[in-house]
Order: structure tokens, then sequence, then C-alpha cells
């Protein structure tokens, strides 16, 4: 059995406190991308079981292959249910430390597939409980629609939002940004009086058009100053007809909305470069 886990964008980010467990509490928009990895499930044969539980292709992963979100899935289950032995091959295309929650799209579709392959019947609000436990945005990728999310991105409230027939290109350049530098000169009080007037909530239900100078992404005060090549790349986006260009997450890759197909992959042959049409 064979799922593709896709990744996400996030319209608008914005910090508003530090939480006395050291994470924060956030407020986003999570949006749906057809940019996918491939996962496939498969019962272990006798020899595999003693083997490595997962292979891996495409993009190369860093790290233990078993502390992949994937294998935590399965181990998060496991705990609650008799499971048989599984092997599982992942095919990375989305890349990582990029903002777009692949290897998050990655464990909650490993739970999702799971679920069906061992007859589970786990409903999709219990497998959201267990999706947060693997990580804060992993709960978005069960139902996989646009939604608004707080706390530390794991309390989900479905939205009325349809992006369908806009152009996204994504852009993510050889630049690595960890969670760790991206919160480290993150200032929480910069934008606190402006808060109740440029809510997410608000914003996002203008015009696409309207959002280049209301939707801001708290993370590019912090980013931009230290990688000055990612708000270059958004304003190329805008200059080559993008309606609204964003860091997505903690970056480092950068997004355009467009009302055509842009074709600009020459122009960003030096990166990894993603064009597609909402759905």
């Amino acid at each position: 059995m064979i799922v593709f886990p896709n990744c996400k964008i996030n319209l608008g980010l914005h910090i508003i406190r530090k939480r006395e467990d050291n994470y924060h509490d956030l407020e986003t928009v999570f949006y749906p991308v057809p940019l996918c990895d491939a996962l496939e499930v498969v019962h272990a044969s006798k020899e595999e079981t003693a083997s490595m539980p997962i292979i891996m292709r495409g993009i190369p992963v860093q790290g233990d292959a078993n502390q992949n979100l994937v294998i935590k899935a399965y181990q998060l289950l496991q705990k609650d249910y008799s499971l048989p032995k599984l092997q599982f091959a992942l095919l990375k295309n989305i890349p990582m430390g990029a903002g777009l929650g692949g290897g998050s799209g990655d464990g909650a579709y490993a739970l999702k597939l799971i679920n069906e392959y061992a007859g589970l019947n786990i409903a999709n609000e219990n497998l959201q409980q267990y999706a947060a436990k693997l990580g804060s945005d992993c709960a978005f990728f069960i139902n996989n629609k646009a939604c608004f999310g707080s706390g530390r991105g794991e309390i989900l409230h479905p939205i009325e939002l349809s992006l369908k027939g806009c152009w996204i290109v994504i852009v993510k350049p050889e630049i690595h940004i960890s969670t760790a530098e991206a919160f480290s000169t993150i200032d929480i009080n910069k934008h606190q009086n402006q808060r109740e007037e440029n809510s997410i909530k608000n914003i996002i239900k203008l015009d696409p058009s309207n959002w280049k100078d209301r939707l801001c992404n708290d993370f590019e005060d912090s980013i931009f100053p230290k990688h000055p090549l990612l708000p270059a790349i958004k304003n190329s986006l805008y200059q080559a007809g993008a309606v609204y260009a964003s860091m997505s997450g903690s970056g480092s890759s950068i997004f355009g909305l467009f009302r055509f197909e842009p074709k600009l992959k020459d122009s960003y042959r030096e990166y990894f470069y993603f064009e597609g049409l909402l759905n």
C-alpha cells in the first residue's frame, strides 16, 4: 500500500508568547500544497525484521533512520495496538529544513497508512491526537485541509479558504535554518499592538492580492537580516508577478502565489524549485 504525503505552507505566522515549557504559542493558517513524498508499507519478511525497518531514497535524509517520524508513528501506535512487523519505503521529494512540514507530513501519513493497512479503524480525531504527539504541525496533515492553527500549531480550526486555480512557486536555496536559530532573535513584542487590527483570521478573508502588506511571517524579521538571499528571492517573486509571497514557517523556503502559470524554473535553476497548481 502506498500514499503520497504532501507538504504545507504557512499563510501568516505570528509568535504570540513564550510558554513556561519553553515552547511558543503561535497563530497561523496551514494550507496544503501538492508537492509530495511517496510512502509505501508492506509486511516485513523474516529477513527484514532484523534489519532497518525503513528504506529511504530521493533527497538524502540526515540523522538516524530509526528516529524518522515514520518509524516513530509506528512505535506510537504499537504502544496501544498489536501491529504486524512492517517494512516502510520512503521516497523524499520535499526538501528538509524548508518550513514545509515534509517530515511532519510523512509522520502523519504513516499514522493514516498503518491505520488502514492494519485495519485499526482509528477515527481521524484520535489520529490527530496521536499526530500531535509526533510534532507540533503533524496533526494538520490528518485532515489535510486549510485551517487556523494555534497553540504550538496542534490546535486546529477548519476555515473556509480556497486557493484553487492559483499557481504556487516554491524556491528553497541551500540555507539551513534550525528551529533554535529561528526563535533565538525573535522579538515577540514587536507586533503585539497590531495583532487585533491585523489578525490573521481577518486578513485571510481578503483577496490574496490584499495580503502583501498585511499577512506577515514574524520569523522574517529575525531571519532575513541574517540571510539576505531570502528577501531577495521574495522580492524577485513579486517582480515576476506574484500576488503574494512569503517565507513558509521558519524557512528557508520562499513561496509565491500567482494568477497565471509562472514558468520560472530557469530563473532559479541553482535552487530547489517547485511549481504547481493548488487545489
